[in-house]
């Protein structure tokens, strides 16, 4: 599809240069028929026009020209056959004019021949236009013609146009139109390019019979052309800060601007002046950095400086936009000024022997910033404090001097002491020639009345440990300080430990007054001090210390451990380390020899194995236990004796004798324990003992012969006398009765087999078994109960039924001696027993009672009986084979023994 005819603009002849400021009277240039917004038609050369400002105008306002000589059409121009003409004119700084006339040619356009005919044909507009322009905030006429936008289709086609985008029927609506029938492009009203740089758009072209398109969609664009209509701004606050006293050139900031016009254009590009302050500093005209011009910046003299800065579009040329702000530049400090005394001397009193004492006060002023290390005072004793007696300090809230007395001063010795004091500051200073100032101080020392002095602080006597009482050591005199006499000074002892010495209240004499002893933990490094006191006639008093060096004797002989141990070892002969001590010095202590007496049994030997130990080996295999070993140790002067050394051969373990722990886990506590059990069943065995032989006067049983082991004659209980309590009754049981017996155990429970009824008032069940009260299945256990014992005179046997009751006796439980023998029927006498203990009017057995008493033997058909049945596990002594090796080891060294 054919395209829409729009022509490149070509620049057909450009000046490119200008061989002088001032320009040249014509100048022609061939443009298109339609030269359009944006388009560079020349540019003016102003090379040659030195540095001062050149203003730069055009007549036409469709045309403008730049700082930089750059002339551009600022709207789409048509230019007619006959040209257009438009001027320019330069203004330099010295006020001379020069106007150069621009003649616009519209180029020629090209022809060509078709069909032989030689005939100029026109060619085809494309359907591709440019960018059109626009100029921002133009004033008008509105609506304003931009462009006629044609398609090729229009020729074939009865067609109209249409479009649409930002701008007109988006946001910013209204700000275009279009021709529905001539495709002309309009703008309605201002545009703001900071708001909307450009604009893009679709063109459609409709056939208006059927509504189809007869052309592609087009895209135009409308770019908005800028002019200078927005001022630099601040981008930042201005406040800076640089040192006092820099050097020039030294850098205080950098000064930020922006403009929201076009970038890349003059109307952006920012000159940067300062108005004033010009002396002090001054401002890169293209960066914005302010420097320093001079090195006298004093902040003492002025600490803040406000200087004008101001900020020009188009590269501050005469029509440019500006805005000015003001700068504030701030000094820091620096330590230029040191601290300055406020007297040319000071004067100080200070009483002798006087210490840690405030003695004066010394003001200084600085200028520099308060409470900082410029301000802040350190103050330094550079003359006259050799002997330490002073210090000086900083009042941290005022900065003074504090000048203290730390060491008392002696009158006699000097009536004055002259000092000099030097102010310095926390920080070194910079920046100025000065040197840290001093001030002279002279301190008066006054006299007291002072107590008698010692002839020296300390004085030190050498003594032989054990000297005899009453021996002279040495004499410890004071004088007076005023009169250097002794005469009216009496001296006394302040501190003696171990009171060893007596001191002459007259003449200051040190005497032994008990038994020295080096070894004595009162003597440390082998000195022993005392302390002093002399007090005058005025009772001025005065101290000193006496050291006395104790000399050492050899008055100790080594001694050897009082117990040692040595482990057995399976095939081998033991040995043991002794080592001896002596408390002595040398040379009245180590080497040691050792030695065995000459009379020595020969199961042992000794060798030296260094100064002060030897090893004692076993010669002869011996025994485990305690051998006490004979060794004769000697020190070097030869002075010991024979000595004991115990030594315990035993099996170890990580070398402690086995033995030795079990003794020590067992003591006396836990033999004791052990023992318990011992005694407590020999004291169950007596209370059994007299419990089986207690006589129950009222127990009467009557043994008729074999009763068939339901009755047992058992109150035959005198002691030695043997109760056969497992004796059968042999008379028949209908012949039993039970006399005047009360809770018999033959009614404690019967064994049938039928169904239950009723006997004597008691029930009988199914299992065979009743009981007054208590039922059970169990032959073992009966529960006892009283009743009148006329159950048998009412109920008789007879073949084996007893009469009255409705129950079935077997009679071969009568008749089954081997039956009568067992557990069970033993049992029943057991608990008729029992039962009678119960009817006893003290009811001294009643608690025995209401306990079932079951199988509980071990070892025995027989088992436990009675109430001390509970303790029969209690009284095992199987525990005894199972103590462990270590008592097996004590059994065999007592067999051997």
């Amino acid at each position: 599809m054919a395209k829409v005819l729009f022509s490149n603009l070509c620049l057909l002849l450009l000046l490119s240069a200008v061989e002088s400021c001032f320009l040249p009277q014509s100048l022609y240039i061939h443009v298109p028929q339609t030269v359009e917004a944006g388009q560079h038609i020349t540019k003016v050369n102003l090379a040659d026009c030195g540095d001062g400002p050149v203003l730069l105008s055009v007549s036409d306002p469709s045309f403008t020209v730049y700082s930089d000589g750059e002339v551009v059409a600022v709207r789409s121009v048509s230019v007619s056959a006959r040209g257009q003409t438009f001027s320019v004119e330069a203004r330099d700084g010295d006020g001379q004019r020069r106007e150069m006339e621009v003649h616009l040619i519209r180029a020629p356009t090209q022809q060509r021949k078709t069909g032989g005919q030689g005939l100029l044909k026109r060619s085809k507009r494309r359907w591709s236009p440019p960018k059109f322009h626009i100029l921002e905030e133009d004033d008008g006429p509105y609506p304003r013609d931009i462009h006629r936008i044609v398609s090729d289709s229009e020729a074939k086609y009865n067609v109209y146009y249409s479009f649409s985008g930002p701008g007109f029927d988006q946001f910013p609506t209204d700000v275009f139109s279009l021709d529905r029938e001539t495709a002309m492009l309009r703008v309605l009203k201002k545009v703001d390019r900071e708001k909307f740089p450009s604009f893009t758009l679709e063109t459609r072209v409709t056939d208006r019979i059927t509504g189809k398109d007869t052309d592609e969609p087009l895209p135009i664009t409308i770019e908005v052309d800028d002019i200078n209509d927005n001022a630099p701004t601040f981008a930042n606050p201005l406040q800076f800060t640089v040192p006092e006293r820099s050097k020039a050139g030294e850098v205080v900031g950098k000064v930020n601007a922006t403009d929201r016009d076009k970038e890349g254009t003059q109307h952006v590009k920012i000159r940067y002046t300062l108005l004033d302050g010009l002396d002090l500093f001054a401002i890169n005209p293209e960066t914005g950095v302010i420097t320093t011009r001079t090195n006298t910046l004093d902040r003492e003299t002025k600490e803040k400086h406000l200087v004008t800065v101001q900020i020009k579009d188009m590269d501050g040329a005469v029509g440019g936009l500006l805005n000015t702000g003001t700068a504030t530049i701030t000094l820091t400090d620096i330590n230029d000024n040191p601290p300055t005394f406020t007297k040319t001397t000071y004067t100080a009193t200070v009483k002798e022997n006087e210490m840690d004492q405030l003695i004066l006060r010394i003001p200084v002023e600085d200028k520099d910033l308060i409470n900082t290390p410029n301000w802040i005072s350190k103050f330094v004793i550079t003359k006259g404090n050799e002997n330490g007696n002073f210090r000086i300090d900083t009042d941290p809230k005022t900065n003074e001097g504090l000048l203290y007395v730390t060491k008392g001063l002696d009158h006699e010795k000097s009536k004055n002491v002259k000092l000099e004091i030097m102010a310095r500051n926390e920080a070194d200073l910079s920046g100025t020639s000065a040197q840290w100032l001093s001030a002279p101080v002279d301190v008066t020392v006054t006299d007291v009345d002072e107590g008698p002095e010692f002839t020296a602080p300390t004085v030190t006597f050498t003594v032989k440990e054990n000297v005899a009482n009453g021996t002279l050591i040495g004499s410890y005199t004071a004088v007076d300080p005023e009169s250097k006499s002794s005469n009216g000074i009496s001296y006394y002892k302040v501190e003696d430990p171990a009171s060893w010495i007596n001191v002459d209240k007259n003449s200051g004499e040190l005497r032994v007054a008990n038994t020295i002893d080096r070894e004595s933990h009162f003597v440390q490094d082998g000195k022993y001090n005392i302390t002093m006191k002399a007090v005058d006639a005025s009772s001025k008093t005065g101290t000193g210390t006496v050291i006395i060096v104790v000399e050492d004797v050899n008055d100790n002989m080594p001694k050897v451990p009082s117990k040692l141990v040595m482990c057995e070892k399976p095939g081998e002969l033991g040995s043991v380390m002794v080592v001896a001590e002596d408390p002595d010095q040398a040379p009245f202590s180590a080497p040691f020899s050792f030695s065995l007496p000459s009379d020595n049994d020969g199961k042992w030997s000794v060798t030296p194995f260094n100064d002060t130990a030897a090893m004692l080996k076993q010669v002869k295999e011996l025994h485990t236990g305690i051998h006490d070993v004979e060794v004769i140790v000697m020190d070097l002067q030869g002075h010991g004796k024979k000595q004991t050394v115990p030594v315990r051969i035993c099996q170890c373990r990580n070398g402690v004798c086995l033995a030795k722990d079990h003794s020590v886990s067992l003591g006396g506590l836990a033999l004791l324990t052990m023992l318990l059990p011992l005694a407590l069943l020999l004291l169950l065995g007596l209370l059994l003992a007299f419990f089986c032989v207690t006589k129950r006067e009222k127990l009467q049983i009557e043994d008729a012969g074999d009763s068939g082991g339901i009755l047992l004659k058992s109150n035959t209980e005198a002691p030695g006398d043997e109760v056969d309590l497992i004796t059968v009754p042999t008379a028949p049981i209908e012949q039993l009765t039970m006399g005047s017996v009360k809770g018999a155990a033959v009614n404690a429970g019967w064994i049938g087999n039928k169904s239950s009824s009723t006997m004597g008032g008691h029930s009988v069940h199914e299992n065979g078994m009743y009981t007054s009260g208590v039922v059970t299945g169990d032959t073992q256990d009966f529960y006892s109960a009283q009743y009148d014992g006329n159950l048998y005179g009412a109920n008789q046997f007879n073949g084996g039924h007893l009469l009255g009751s409705g129950v079935d006796f077997d009679s071969r439980y009568l008749q089954d001696t081997a039956f009568l023998q067992t557990w069970q029927t033993n049992g029943r006498y057991l608990h008729q027993k029992l039962s009678f203990m119960g009817t006893e009017d003290d009811g001294r057995y009643a608690d025995d009672i209401v306990h079932a008493y079951g199988f509980e033997g071990a070892g025995s058909a027989a088992g436990s009986v009675g109430c001390c049945s509970d303790y029969a596990d209690n009284d095992d002594l199987d525990f005894l084979n199972t103590l462990g090796p270590k008592f097996k080891t004590l059994a065999d060294v007592c067999k051997k023994s």
